[in-house]
């Protein structure tokens, strides 16, 4: 099945495009522009809070003191918890909206920062940058819905294309500015500047962010009122006759949702009595109805999600640990202090940023040529045709990276196949983020907060075996078996490319029988 010949069957019933009152769709570019610009600076704090501690591991194992095993223990736990929040996070988002996750998320950050920045012991190190991950986790994965909930997909891979050159961005810049406090100050001055501008992100946020999730648009919180409705209307009508009463505006003030009746009456029985029930449903739900595993289930028993999810765990992980393993060569093999480090790292987050960029373009350009020749008909699927020149290219630079950095070559030829990596991966990476969001309607938050765990515990697997993988086979080999797990990862995209879009629709119409049951 090719992706511009493909015709696969629609569904009627689209809740990404249910009418709402102040449609964010509908806002103008600037105010659009104005959330892209929040969540991205957000998201870079959150990339950059991952990576500035490295430069200071040194002075933090002197003045604490502490062993390696324990800076390591404060890195991976990071990165692991960073990755697996998202999952509540994004329940809470379903039921409270994007922006309450944000200002609260980000606190929590800014607070975290600074106890690590006080701390006298590295338990507590340990305990609060932990404390830091959970904080900075939300924006994340949230930061992908909110672009979802005011772009159409027609443009959504361009957006996501900027947005996520901030996080990717992020963990190239962090070793050069932490490198740069802890030489001009000690160890404590990167988390105290954590601290101000997480805080100053969560205030912009608060003050100029409006709030751009609709629970017209959201399959979780209408699955779970359906459901409220009909266990009460069942447990009414054993007694008497039932008017069930959501306390929402009508469905013609919502614009007519079909997804869920606003008032819904039950006619008299006439085996019952003459007296009457009102069984009233809150204005609200609350996190207390939201079970966050049942969406979660729900993305992860379609094959296409599993399978693209894994393809992006895979290639992120790798996005951690070339930084982290290229440091330690250039910081042992070539003799770089922590600054010199974080400039020669900067070639690979320039890669990140041109390709993040150039990539999601691309990916809108091939999905409107795609749909051209398929009758202007799209489907989620098509913009994974856009990926193929990133996933072919990318193994042999990440092969000739590894091999030049074994042979110790100059390190301007590192540069450039850092850069090369750095653009290659992002290429091929923001048309599956994208696809993920597409291919998700009215999921988008699980779906994305479910990609970010896979990147998380890919990520902490692959950080807690790169030292011991690198020291005993040698830059080349090592960089040689990412090149073949990106292979796969590549062989993964492609596999839903062929297969999605049956999978995707075999399992939306078993989900729409099981509702209807």
């Amino acid at each position: 099945m090719s992706a511009a010949s493909a015709s696969p069957p629609h569904d009627v019933f689209d809740i990404e495009h249910m009418p709402v009152e102040d449609d964010p769709r509908a806002w103008s570019p600037f105010r659009k522009n104005v959330v892209l610009v929040l969540i991205a600076a957000a998201s870079l704090i959150a990339g950059i809070a991952t990576n500035i501690q490295n430069p200071a591991n040194a002075n933090m194992e002197a003045d604490l003191p502490a062993t390696p095993s324990q800076i390591s223990l404060s890195l991976s736990l990071f990165i692991a918890l960073q990755g697996l929040f998202p999952l509540l996070w994004s329940a809470l988002s379903e039921v409270k909206g994007r922006k309450l996750v944000y200002v609260l998320s980000l606190a929590i950050a800014a607070a975290g920062s600074v106890v690590v920045a006080i701390s006298k012991t590295i338990t507590l190190v340990i305990i609060f940058r932990c404390v830091q991950a959970v904080g900075s986790s939300a924006v994340m994965s949230l930061g992908a819905a909110t672009l979802a909930d005011i772009f159409d997909p027609s443009e959504r891979g361009t957006k996501m294309g900027i947005y996520y050159m901030a996080p990717l961005l992020g963990p190239s810049l962090a070793p050069m500015a932490g490198g740069a406090l802890t030489t001009g100050f000690n160890w404590r001055a990167p988390f105290w500047f954590m601290a101000a501008v997480t805080g100053l992100s969560g205030i912009s946020i608060l003050l100029f962010l409006q709030d751009t999730f609709r629970k017209e648009r959201s399959l979780t919180y209408q699955n779970v009122l359906k459901s409220r409705l009909k266990s009460r209307t069942a447990s009414a009508a054993t007694s008497c006759t039932t008017t069930v009463v959501e306390r929402e505006p009508t469905g013609q003030e919502r614009g007519g949702s079909p997804a869920l009746p606003a008032d819904v009456e039950k006619q008299p029985n006439n085996s019952l009595d003459d007296s009457e029930a009102t069984v009233v449903l809150p204005e609200k739900l609350t996190l207390r109805d939201v079970n966050p595993f049942t969406p979660l289930w729900l993305v992860l028993r379609r094959k296409n999600n599993v399978v693209i999810l894994f393809a992006s765990g895979l290639m992120f992980a790798f996005n951690y640990v070339v930084g982290f393993t290229a440091a330690r060569t250039l910081s042992s093999a070539y003799g770089y202090d922590a600054l010199i480090v974080g400039l020669v790292l900067l070639s690979f987050g320039l890669g990140n940023l041109a390709g993040s960029l150039l990539g999601g373009r691309w990916s809108d350009l091939k999905l409107a040529q795609y749909k051209a020749a398929n009758g202007g008909v799209g489907y989620p699927e098509m913009r994974l045709g856009s990926t193929k020149y990133g996933l072919i290219l990318l193994p042999p630079c990440v092969l000739t990276f590894g091999w030049l950095s074994d042979q110790r070559v100059h390190v301007a030829a590192l540069c450039v196949f850092l850069f090369l990596a750095g653009f290659f991966m992002i290429w091929a990476y923001t048309s599956t983020l994208a696809y993920v969001v597409d291919a998700n309607n009215g999921r988008s938050a699980t779906a994305v907060a479910l990609n970010s765990a896979f990147r998380g515990i890919s990520a902490f697997v692959a950080t807690e075996i790169a030292v011991p993988l690198q020291d005993s086979v040698g830059d080349g080999w090592h960089y040689t078996i990412w090149a073949g797990l990106l292979i796969l990862a590549g062989l993964f995209v492609w596999l839903v490319e062929w297969k999605g879009a049956e999978w995707r629709l075999a399992a939306e119409k078993r989900e729409r029988a099981a509702e209807d049951s």
